[in-house]
């Protein structure tokens, strides 16, 4: 078997000499594993750096779900405040219904629920506004309008309530 030729010296190398344990330390049955470029021409590999990684992760991580748990919350705050209004819709027809009525009320027109001290709450057209002088009601309650099912919309509330 002919024997190669060391390129540096010109002298033949013998194969023999060459410590094949030492070769396979530096060979890869898969070059795409290896921690470093594995051909002169392949790409330079370089280490990052793990804890930046995680971190820039990290914060991508609580921007997006700091933006989903905001949407959450003003969802949230969305139905609190129509919860809120459907109570006080309840509360004002409760009101309205156990008030003291001289008129049938027409869908669709706007009534005043005003107080009464010692006696049944009252039912009227009058705003508070058009009393003039002869304020016959001690306190306005809300300003309401009828609706097409018989249920009261609160337009407006009247203060301290």
């Amino acid at each position: 078997m002919p024997q190669p030729e060391n390129e540096k010296i010109g002298k033949p190398v013998d194969i023999n000499s060459i410590d094949i344990e030492k070769m396979r330390e530096k060979i890869s049955t898969h070059p795409s594993t290896l921690p470093y470029a594995h051909t002169v021409g392949g790409a330079v590999i370089k280490p990052e750096d793990e804890g930046s990684i995680k971190a820039n992760a990290l914060e991508a991580m609580r921007q997006q779900t700091g933006s989903q748990m905001q949407q959450l919350y003003e969802q949230m705050q969305t139905l609190v405040n129509q919860a809120k209004a459907i109570q006080e819709r309840i509360w004002v027809s409760e009101r309205i219904y156990q008030a003291e009525m001289r008129f049938k009320p027409l869908i669709g027109r706007i009534y005043y629920l005003y107080e009464r001290e010692g006696q049944r709450d009252v039912l009227s057209l009058i705003a508070p506004n058009e009393w003039g002088r002869s304020r016959k009601y001690s306190k306005f309650i809300a300003k309401v309008h009828l609706l097409a099912d018989h249920t009261w919309e609160v337009l407006e509330l009247g203060e301290n309530l």
